[in-house]
């Protein structure tokens, strides 16, 4: 029954669009991770030698923040004067300091990264604990990234959140032409390390290969030479059927997280706006689709009593 409703989930082309494109951003948030962390430590390292004041630390407990507001004392204050320097943006974003620790500033170059982030990740301690999205988005804020085209990283973004606020997690041939095309432009920013051209052949393969599959007869599923997908027999493809299925479940993870962050933090503040109740539809509409797939709904029976718990609230 397992592999019925997996086969018929990705027998749908758009679909199978949405679970291909999401695939993608998970090689790339991988793909990103030691860049990205080598990079903010060094930032990190290059603020400290260049600013003594940084390395005073902090002089009161109270410098906890708030949202995007904090009343800091006056080491942490130099701290958030020297990010604001460094922020693309600062008449205009929103820095989300709630997601750092201000007296950890001095001595851990990740609650740094965090300043340059959305909001929701006060909890991570390392690069490798984001998602595609973050880590984007750190490159795009912060000015240490200076040999980054930021048009690139901007599409990417773009992409990304259309394809994470898909309600039916579907995506059209066409949508994912250009998709395809803005990935591999942003890969090729970053073609001279190692790991990430890696990264790019990886998501060549993962948007060539076609995921269709049938489950009749012998069991097999249509692929590129890909490791760890093609398959000849019952047992390799039961294989490649529980990656799939692996992919497909982080991928839902990611989006889980996000919303049920977005809905409980709302409903502790007892906030409304528009984006809010976006968000909530959202939310709704996921557990629906989950409720839908019998597969699906039991692997997530967690996340769906804590939608059902948020809508009881309501």
């Amino acid at each position: 029954m397992v592999l019925e409703e997996l086969a018929a989930r990705l027998n749908d082309r758009e679909y199978k669009n949405w679970l291909k494109a999401g695939r993608c951003l998970l090689l790339l948030r991988d793909g990103l991770h030691p860049f990205i962390s080598q990079r903010m430590r060094a930032f990190h390292a290059d603020l400290i030698n260049q600013n003594s004041l940084l390395r005073k630390p902090c002089e009161s407990s109270s410098c906890r923040p708030r949202g995007t507001k904090f009343m800091s004392c006056k080491a942490c204050s130099v701290w958030q004067t020297v990010i604001l320097r460094h922020h693309r943006q600062r008449e205009t974003a929103t820095v989300n300091w709630e997601n750092c620790f201000p007296p950890n500033w001095r001595t851990d170059y990740w609650e740094l990264a965090k300043a340059f982030m959305p909001r929701g990740l006060g909890k991570v301690k390392a690069a490798d604990q984001c998602d595609a999205s973050a880590l984007l988005n750190l490159i795009n804020y912060c000015d240490y990234f200076q040999s980054v085209d930021l048009k690139c990283v901007r599409e990417v973004i773009r992409y990304r959140n259309e394809l994470m606020h898909s309600c039916e997690l579907r995506v059209k041939n066409d949508w994912m032409w250009h998709y395809e095309t803005s990935l591999k432009n942003l890969v090729r920013q970053f073609s001279p390390i190692p790991q990430m051209a890696r990264v790019g052949q990886q998501i060549e393969e993962m948007l060539a290969v076609d995921l269709s599959i049938c489950v009749s007869g012998l069991d097999r599923m249509d692929s590129a030479n890909m490791d760890g997908i093609e398959c000849d027999s019952v047992s390799q493809w039961e294989t490649s059927a529980d990656l799939i299925s692996q992919w497909e479940t982080e991928l839902l993870q990611e989006r889980l997280q996000e919303l049920l962050h977005v809905a409980t933090a709302a409903a502790a503040e007892d906030e409304a706006d528009d984006t809010k109740a976006e968000d909530t539809e959202q939310l709704k509409r996921l557990g629906g689709f989950l409720q839908a797939n019998r597969d699906l709904a039991e692997r997530f029976s967690t996340e769906l009593k804590d939608i059902n718990s948020l809508e009881a609230r309501e």
